[in-house]
This record gives structure tokens, sequence and C-alpha cells, in this order.
């Protein structure tokens, strides 16, 4: 079954929302009131990207693309694309789902001709990190970030 890479619909807002949160909680990867922000998938549709990876069988993964003006970027610049609350449902894992999504934000940031694409991923996320160093990413550790103590971000960008 092939997969397809596209903007969500607004029927798919909460389910995108849910995906997302199951896909952190997973991990362990949700702390304070984020689990909030993660559900926030009709807010980041509306002030952002919301792409998904989809198949016959429904969602499989998400990733919020911040273009230039986005509140929801946090370390991007003028030049730069910028991508964050990537997650892929547990029966996807393992199938490329968060590669090819950071691909399509790769794309995305050439599309608007801009220069260099960053993200900020939490220090123990050390799957994704291997994800985006396999695709170019290298740590800028002079905008590595907390936003809450005891949330430690780092920041990794692609010269595109």
């Amino acid at each position: 079954m092939s997969t397809e890479i596209r903007l969500a619909g607004p029927e798919e807002y909460d389910a995108v929302g849910e995906l997302t949160v199951e896909a952190y909680t997973h991990d362990g990867f949700v702390r304070g009131d984020y689990a909030m922000t993660l559900r926030a998938a009709a807010d980041r549709a509306a002030k952002a990207e919301l792409w998904v990876a989809a198949d016959g069988d429904g969602l499989l993964g998400t990733v919020t693309y911040c273009p230039v003006g986005s509140v929801y970027r946090e370390i991007g610049r003028d030049d730069e694309g910028e991508f964050r609350m990537l997650g892929v449902a547990g029966r996807a894992r393992g199938q490329g789902i968060g590669r090819a999504l950071t691909e399509r934000c790769i794309e995305r940031t050439r599309e608007q001709g801009l220069r260099r694409i960053v993200m900020s991923s939490a220090k123990y996320m050390t799957t994704a990190h291997r994800i985006y160093e396999r695709l170019g990413f290298v740590r800028i550790p002079e905008r590595d970030w907390a936003p809450i103590p005891g949330v430690d971000l780092y920041a990794f960008a692609l010269d595109v």
C-alpha cells in the first residue's frame, strides 16, 4: 500500500492531534501541559502547515511545518524553514514515515526559496536524531534551548 504525504483535512484534525499525543506519550516525551499543545492540530493547521502521512488504512504520521511568520516557529530565522511536532503512529514505526515527513519539510523549505531548515529535538529523542543526521542535519549547539526547566532541546540545521 502506498503512502501519501499531504496537508491534513479539517475532518482529520482531531485524529492528528490524538496521533501526535500518542506518539509522544508512547516514548515518554510529554511533560507538563505539552499534551494540550500537541492535541491542538486545528490551531496548527490555521497558523502553520499541518502535514500528514496516510495510507488506505488511515493516518501514519504528522509534522507541523512552520513558515516564516508562523507563531509556531521557535528557532527559525527569516531565511530558514522550521518544523516541529513530528509524530509517527505506533503501527507505522520503522517504515520510514518520519524520514518521509522530514523530507517533505526540506522540500517545503526549498519551495519557499529559503537557504536552510532548522528544528529542535529533545536531547533524549535519540531515534529522531539518527533520522535527522542520516538526512544531513547537523547540530547547532549555539541555538540549543529549554522551553521549561528540565526539557533541554538540541537545535539541528540542514542547508538546502
